[in-house]
């Protein structure tokens, strides 16, 4: 993302808070004017032979200071809230040129390679079934894998033995143990942010057409 889109990103998330603002400020505003028209309506219409209880008026008079305070309170929370949205952007993009990893299935074969990492629960072997964004199946590989982290590499070979087009792939993993037990084994992507979608919540970092939540992101590196 360029520098003139990050500004106008933030400039964007600055005039949104704001209009918010200013339009909560004048819906208070406006309750709070009708407050004193009606509290000076009252005193001057008040019968002078019964005037008005001096606790009522008391309470009416709590009511307009609390009236004040809700106007400055929201004044307060505005400008806590428009410093976290433009302290986020910034954070968001800071992520382009990273290298990112998250977990995940799905990653992009391209110039005849994918990858993927994978963490065994234990040591046995693991059946690699890659399919492609139509959900068909087009190759499936077995490995040998140990306990913890090690990566996969497809080479794009489907079962035909034919070349898999360039596109996005989904990889799901079984593992078996030498007792043919069943384990678990978690997979997870990695590559290079090359933008940010501030339009979703939480920021989304963009690895070409892969989009990952920022809340999915487990390490954060220097580009390779």
């Amino acid at each position: 993302m360029t520098t003139t889109s990050a500004t106008t990103a933030t400039i964007t998330a600055q005039n949104t808070v704001a209009n918010t603002a200013n339009s909560d400020r004048q819906a208070i505003a406006k309750n709070f004017d009708q407050f004193l028209t009606l509290l000076t309506t009252q005193l001057k219409s008040q019968d002078p032979t019964a005037p008005l209880n001096t606790n009522d008026f008391t309470a009416q008079l709590v009511q307009f200071a609390s009236v004040e305070q809700q106007i400055k309170s929201n004044d307060t929370l505005n400008s806590l809230l428009l410093t976290t949205q433009t302290s986020n952007v910034a954070s968001a993009l800071g992520f382009v040129g990273k290298t990112v990893s998250a977990s995940g299935a799905t990653t992009y074969l391209q110039n005849n390679s994918a990858k993927w990492s994978i963490n065994a629960e234990r040591g046995g072997t693991a059946t690699i079934t890659i399919k492609n964004e139509a959900g068909s199946i087009v190759a499936t590989k077995t490995m040998t894998v140990n306990a913890g982290p090690q990566d996969f590499t497809w080479d794009g070979k489907t079962n035909g033995d034919a070349t898999a087009p360039a596109g996005k792939y989904t990889i799901t993993v079984t593992g078996k143990d030498t007792n043919n037990q069943s384990f678990n084994i978690a997979t997870s992507i990695s590559g290079v942010v090359d933008k940010v979608d501030l339009t979703t919540s939480p920021a989304t970092v963009m690895i070409g057409t892969i989009g990952i939540p920022m809340d999915r992101i487990k390490t954060i590196g220097n580009g390779s």
